[in-house]
């Protein structure tokens, strides 16, 4: 694959209020934990001053001076205010960690939640590295700013307050001198945090296609070892991961200056404290623990405008993972269910397609002033080229997608009258892929209908046949399938499928190419379960073999988006047309693989 530019999207590196005020907002519902959190921060940053100024005491009041009483009295104090810290570094940690996982947990959430009710056609133009991306990488990011994030911002500036308060308090001449060293610090971490940001930015940007193409290799790997794809597919993802490097090797080269930048800033601060202290110390008007806790305060400043730096260049990420979170949140469902719409407990009457234009891409029309009634309990097959227009009628049937033009009518309602759930909890689909999710057996085949016995998934599963191979597992139902089903084969997973379409026990059946992909006994088995399901439903049949439609009620010859033939299997036989041809050279296929010709 050479191309993996459709992963990212480009998002401003500004600060936009908007994104950081629903940022914020995903503490509100915890915000007792985000007020405790930070309550504990200002009161950790208070005792780290004091600790600083009581080294001034230790000089002053009892070094200088041999006065044991009082060394023994600053010591004491000193290892209470140790114990206490100690106690609210567990407290701030603790609750912080949590609040974190708590915002990480409703936010995932949240964008699974959305993501079950949004329509076909978002995951169609939407790649699934994106959405990954999205529901995985992109929330830690904003769970970390609300948390971490939050928590620096606030030590940073509480510290800096606090100690030139303190600074002030002991000399405010030499705390003058400190204080005007503040905004160069800033001014400097701020300009390398937005040199390194462009770089993280890049490399966040690459790390999102990297990710797709993990994901497309990993789904595509059976292609790509049947067309020994696996070279040129290296070289395609060295070439992406090339580009990460260097993006991260030029951030790591300013990150190095920076921390040196700062120091040197720093050092000329304490050089102007010794400098200035030294001369006021010969005037008698500041002692040497003053010194000593100037240039301890100072030392001290260095590491929360370091953090401030850093957290600005984490806001800016985090705002546009905010924004990319916010765009999957805020995407808008194309089919969505009308004020007041139906709940029905059964699709009831006819099947009307009434003059049903629909299209993917404006101007290209898969079908055009489309017409159909169905009985209930007929059965239709849809045959026909590829592309003609067969998965669409399906998908608007299943109101995965809803016509451009006209209606389609399930008895005397519009189908938009009933709520999506009343349509699609009522279908029953096994499609050509069939898919399964990890776990066992018994939790697949109940993924339909949940309060099923387990007589009724037994029964299920001797109707679609596949009672049969399971008994033979070693685990039997509760033998686990694997990831989409991967331990078992391609007619195991069909038959499974079918048996869960079975439970679920719905009014209308669909089977999309369900036996395209099986071998010709999982076919038999497949065609007797379809008969068992269809018996009395109404149904329709996409069929790649024509051979599984004989006994159909009508079937559909669709090309061009319009029905071209119409009719039973005798029916089109006799009418030597579409229908005719198409049978005869399959049949004519068979015939030549069977004799081996």
């Amino acid at each position: 694959m050479d191309d993996f530019s459709f992963e990212e999207e480009d998002f401003s590196t500004k600060i936009t209020t908007g994104t950081v005020r629903r940022i914020l907002l995903q503490v509100v519902p915890y915000w007792p934990m985000a007020v405790g959190f930070l309550m504990l921060v200002v009161l950790i940053t208070i005792a780290d001053s004091i600790f600083t100024y009581f080294g001034k005491q230790l000089v002053d009041n009892a070094i200088i001076p041999g006065d044991t009483d009082a060394l023994r009295s600053i010591l004491t104090n000193y290892a209470i205010l140790s114990v206490i810290s100690a106690g609210i570094v567990f407290g701030f940690i603790f609750i912080t960690a949590l609040l974190g996982e708590k915002v990480r947990y409703n936010l995932r959430r949240q964008l699974f939640a959305h993501l079950q009710k949004l329509s076909f056609s978002y995951f169609d133009k939407t790649a699934v590295g994106w959405i990954m991306s999205r529901v995985t990488s992109d929330t830690e990011r904003i769970a970390d700013l609300v948390t971490w994030g939050l928590l620096d911002i606030t030590w940073g500036m509480t510290s800096l307050v606090v100690a030139a308060a303190f600074m002030l308090t002991i000399n405010w001449r030499m705390a003058i001198l400190v204080i005007l060293t503040i905004p160069v610090l800033i001014g400097v971490a701020i300009f390398f945090r937005r040199l390194i940001l462009v770089q993280f930015r890049e490399v966040r940007r690459i790390n999102s296609q990297i990710t797709g193409a993990y994901n497309e290799n990993i789904q595509g790997v059976r292609v790509t070892k049947s067309l020994a794809r696996e070279d040129q597919d290296l070289r395609d993802f060295k070439g992406l991961t090339r580009m990460m490097f260097d993006a991260s090797y030029r951030a790591n080269v300013l990150s190095a200056m920076f921390l040196p930048a700062v120091q040197l800033i720093s050092a000329i601060g304490v050089a102007l404290v010794i400098w200035y202290g030294g001369i006021l110390s010969l005037r008698g008007e500041t002692t040497v623990g003053q010194i000593q806790a100037f240039i301890g305060y100072v030392t001290f400043m260095i590491w929360p405008v370091q953090e401030m730096a850093r957290v600005f260049a984490q806001m800016q990420q985090s705002v546009a993972s905010g924004e990319r979170v916010f765009s999957l949140m805020d995407a808008v469902p194309d089919v969505q269910d009308k004020p007041g719409a139906l709940e029905t407990a059964h699709l009831a009457g006819d099947i009307v397609f009434d003059d049903v234009t629909f299209y993917y891409e404006s101007g290209k029309h898969v079908l055009d002033n489309f017409n159909l009634r169905v009985r209930p309990g007929e059965t239709i097959a849809l045959v026909g080229p590829t592309g003609g227009g067969k998965s669409t009628i399906v998908n608007l049937l299943c109101r995965f997608y809803e016509p451009k033009e006209g209606r389609i009518l399930f008895g005397d309602h519009d189908y938009t009258d009933l709520t999506q759930h009343a349509i699609q909890s009522r279908i029953g689909m096994v499609l050509q892929t069939p898919h399964l999710f990890s776990g066992t057996i018994r939790d697949n085949l109940r993924y339909g209908r949940l309060n099923a016995t387990d007589d009724e998934l037994v029964d299920a599963a001797r109707l679609a046949g596949a009672h049969d191979f399971i008994v033979t597992l070693e685990n039997g139902y509760d033998e686990q399938v694997g990831e989409g089903g991967s331990k078992l084969s391609v007619g195991q997973k069909q038959l499974i499928s079918l048996a869960r379409a079975i439970l679920a026990d719905p009014d209308l059946f669909i089977m999309d190419e369900a036996t395209s992909s099986v071998d010709t006994l999982t076919e038999a088995l497949i065609q007797r379960g379809m008969e068992q399901m269809m018996a009395g439903r109404t149904s329709f049949v996409i069929a790649h073999r024509l051979s599984t439609i004989r006994r159909a009620s009508r079937i559909l010859v669709i090309e061009g988006g319009v029905i071209a033939e119409q009719g039973t299997h005798a029916e089109l036989i006799r009418a030597r047309g579409h229908y005719y041809n198409l049978y005869t050279r399959q049949f004519r296929r068979e015939r030549e693989v069977a004799l081996g010709l």
